[in-house]
């Protein structure tokens, strides 16, 4: 007795037109670019935050290790970078009516 394997395509309904004409992005245009801009500040708040090293493992200078761009700015930017993908999310369309 021989089995037959049924083709998995069998069982999807074919694409047409009709669907593809009514499938449409999650997001618009618009808000993948506000997406980019918040996910470019974030980067730059951790390149900010970069730093500090020093050709000598056993010193210690606290003056690069807890400077104002460190401590305070660059998580300031994170979070502006932050805020920024927020808007992107839930950012409604502009309609035309």
């Amino acid at each position: 007795m021989a089995k037959t394997s049924a083709n998995p395509a069998s069982k999807h309904a074919p694409v047409t037109e009709e669907v593809l004409a009514n499938s449409r992005p999650i997001f618009p245009k618009e808000n993948y670019k506000f997406m980019l801009a918040g996910i470019v500040v974030i980067i730059l708040g951790f390149f900010l935050m970069m730093g500090g090293d020093s050709n000598d493992p056993n010193s210690f200078k606290p003056e690069q290790v807890y400077s104002f761009r460190r401590i305070t700015l660059a998580p300031i930017v994170i979070v502006l970078g932050l805020l920024v993908e927020v808007y992107a999310i839930m950012r409604r369309p502009k309609t035309n009516a």
